[in-house]
């Protein structure tokens, strides 16, 4: 019995200095920073994605469609 007693003493021994270390704890990684963290990044994806959308809209397409089309324009003679 006292076997036992020992047991769950320390079992709630280690519980209690890990709850302790954990609210102790002043790392700065939490939820907030972690969230603005893929805040961040989805916004700078999309300004990337929207400027690679405008220049194969305003640049690429067009040149590429002038270049096939030219190159079906041929006479044959």
């Amino acid at each position: 019995m006292k076997k036992l007693f020992n047991f769950i003493k320390n079992k709630l021994n280690r519980t209690a200095v890990a709850t302790k270390l954990a609210i102790e704890n002043r790392r700065a990684e939490g939820y907030i920073d972690t969230g603005v963290k893929i805040i961040i990044g989805v916004v700078i994806g999309g300004l990337i994605l929207a400027g690679l959308y405008a220049l194969f809209n305003t640049v690429v397409i067009p040149n590429m469609t002038t270049k096939v089309t030219g190159f079906f324009d041929y006479s044959g003679t």
